[in-house]
């Protein structure tokens, strides 16, 4: 009997190494995408940021543009 629970206790320390790996390559897993979604955050800011700067509207103004040759 102590032989049969001696395995299982081999077992399940086995279990418990690889369910520790696991957990710590889906913690780094998370650290990595988190610092990803930080990085993205930021260049979509500058983004916004610089298409608030830009002109609403590619064509010129009423008064920026010249007669048209009829007149």
């Amino acid at each position: 009997m102590t032989t049969h629970l001696h395995k299982r206790i081999d077992d399940l320390e086995t279990q418990l190494a690889f369910q520790e790996d696991t957990i710590q390559s889906l913690n780094q897993a998370l650290i990595n995408q988190q610092l990803q979604i930080s990085a993205l955050e930021h260049n979509l800011g500058l983004l916004a940021k610089k298409l608030k700067g830009m002109q609403p509207d590619a064509v010129a103004s009423m008064s920026e543009e010249t007669p048209p040759p009829h007149y």
